[in-house]
């Protein structure tokens, strides 16, 4: 029997390009699926939060990028807080597992890494 989990993710990025977004986004998706071994039939659908600075390109391209064709996608803009981290690509990857008791394997890069100081990145 096959159970839903998420996977939490963000990075950011250096500057507000194509490239860079993409590049960016694809480093973190590549990273959550080898931490978590998935194959890209294991994605149920990922969500693409950015911040407002960050609107050069869609993230989710670095998933089609990758390959991930049949994968639902959705990006957003996510509301400007005060203090928030710039430049931030997060992401939640909704996928079947059929572990009993997967242990995701949340995933910060760069100085994304500072939003989950509980996890060794």
């Amino acid at each position: 029997m096959s159970r839903v989990a998420a996977i939490r993710g963000a990075i950011t990025a250096e500057a507000n390009t194509k490239d860079e977004i993409l590049m960016r986004t694809e480093e973190l998706l590549s990273e959550i699926a080898a931490e978590n071994r998935l194959a890209p039939e294991d994605i149920i659908s990922i969500i693409f939060t950015a911040t407002r600075d960050l609107d050069a390109a869609f993230p989710a391209e670095a998933a089609r990028n990758l390959g991930w064709l049949e994968t639902p996608l959705l990006d957003a803009v996510e509301i400007s807080v005060p203090g928030s981290l710039p430049r931030t690509i997060r992401v939640l990857v909704h996928i079947n597992t059929r572990e009993d008791r997967f242990k995701p394997q949340h995933v910060y890069l760069r100085d994304a890494a500072q939003l989950r100081p509980d996890l060794e990145w």
